[in-house]
């Protein structure tokens, strides 16, 4: 084995090995990182040099401010208009109060950014309802945490802020777009496979539809609706940029929350803040320490090896495209979102623009999705153990009552990954965008 195979078992095994001893995320891609730079002679003052380069970067700002938002709308009463407003567009339904869980989540994913908030938010109110209504409480916690997901590509979304980041030179703007289509066919497979199973154990219907119901809970709704315009308007109209945008979302968010829905004190702002900050110190320790871990993989030319060893096995585009699918759903059920993203587009987006034919924003979205899935998956499904917890059912009866929606989550990866119009099209019409490889 010649030095540089063995930097690359170091760096990479060293990693795993921490991941699986259940390490701090950060510690892990931080030390293995340090384990290899030393086994190569290098510098390690240069370790502390990346970390700063790392997060020194001004689109990266955009992250608190998104952060900040979410949190304050999330606590700040935001989440009964919300589903008020999804009974009213989908409550009629067999299984109504499934549906309306699913919308819910889509339009409090454009507030949040974040499948836990949306989980524990939501799902407290929620699943209490559905179980007081007749519906099982795995299932009712199944649809809570599988709809949660679609906060990650509605946005804004910090994720997509990272990733832009990380892959370089996507525009912000056009990501954000991209999601929304995304985001539209997970819930409508979601609320078909719910539909299916409500039919099946006949779940009850909800009130009949009543558009001047639906008129006036939109008109309850349009402040907390109104801080999504904000952002991706102003964003894809060039007004400001999404460091910008998320800085007046914050604002817009603390006014709505504090004086017109009434849902925080200043006391519960300050507690929101605190917890922000200990979400946000999480989020930069893992960029300062990712961006070490990958100038680790530039030096080791492991994007280059790994492209060779994947295209090596087929050149089936088809099948290539698969395969980074499971690449990312292994890495999903042993890894958090934000360190697969930081990892694993630097050596995955090569392949996948290069090799695959796809274009950056539409990889983009790919990434996110099956990062969403990871999170419903053990051993380290955050959101998972999250609606565990707050539906208050064993986790076992919980992934087996999700199973079905494992399968609908599968049917809109795979559409948008053999479909680039769904991720591409908004972002051609509104956003200018050109895509790469059409």
């Amino acid at each position: 084995m010649d030095a540089n195979s063995a930097a690359i078992a170091i760096l990479l095994g060293s990693f795993f090995v921490m991941i699986f001893l259940r390490f701090p995320i950060a510690y892990a891609v931080g030390l293995s990182s340090v384990f290899c730079m030393s086994f190569l002679g290098l510098n390690l003052n240069d370790v502390c040099r990346l970390m700063v380069k790392g997060i020194s970067s001004f689109s990266l700002m955009a992250v608190p401010f998104f952060i900040t938002m979410g949190v304050l709308m999330g606590t700040g009463g935001i989440s009964d208009k919300l589903i008020a407003l999804a009974n009213a567009c989908v409550g009629w339904m067999r299984g109504g109060l499934a549906q309306v869980n699913i919308v819910a989540s889509y339009f409090f994913g454009g507030i949040s950014g974040s499948a836990s908030a949306d989980t524990a938010s939501l799902g407290s109110i929620l699943i209490p309802m559905m179980v007081n209504e007749g519906y099982d409480a795995d299932f009712s916690t199944a649809v809570t945490i599988t709809s949660s997901c679609e906060g990650l590509l509605v946005p804004p979304s910090h994720n997509m802020v990272i990733y832009a980041t990380t892959a370089g030179g996507i525009s912000v703007g056009s990501l954000f777009l991209a999601g929304y289509l995304p985001g539209a066919l997970l819930a409508l497979t979601l609320m078909i496979g719910s539909y299916v199973i409500s039919v099946k154990r006949h779940y009850p219907k909800g009130e009949k539809f009543s558009l001047v119901r639906l008129i006036k809970q939109l008109g309850k709704s349009i402040w907390a609706l109104a801080a999504v315009v904000i952002v991706v308007i102003g964003v894809v109209a060039g007004v400001f940029t999404a460091t910008e945008s998320a800085a007046i979302a914050v604002i817009y968010s603390l006014i709505v929350s504090v004086f017109i829905y009434k849902g925080l004190t200043w006391k519960g702002v300050w507690k929101a803040l605190d917890e922000c900050v200990g979400t946000l110190s999480i989020v930069l320790i893992l960029i300062a320490t990712s961006a070490v871990f990958g100038n680790c993989l530039t030096i080791l030319h492991v994007p280059d090896l790994a492209a060779q060893a994947i295209t090596s096995l087929t050149s089936n585009r088809i099948v290539l495209i698969l395969l980074l699918n499971l690449i990312l759903l292994i890495l999903g059920c042993i890894m958090d979102m934000a360190p697969i993203i930081l990892i694993a587009t630097p050596i995955l987006l090569p392949i996948a623009t290069g090799v695959c034919g796809l274009d950056p924003i539409q990889f983009g979205i790919m990434v996110v999705l099956n990062c969403g899935i990871g999170l419903l998956t053990p051993p380290v499904g955050a959101v998972l153990f999250i609606g565990s917890a707050v539906g208050k059912t064993p986790m076992e009866k919980v992934v087996k009552a999700t199973l079905p929606f494992y399968g609908c989550m599968l049917i809109a990866l795979l559409l948008i990954s053999f479909v680039p119009q769904i991720s591409l099209i908004l972002p051609q019409v509104f956003g200018g965008y050109v895509p790469t490889n059409l």
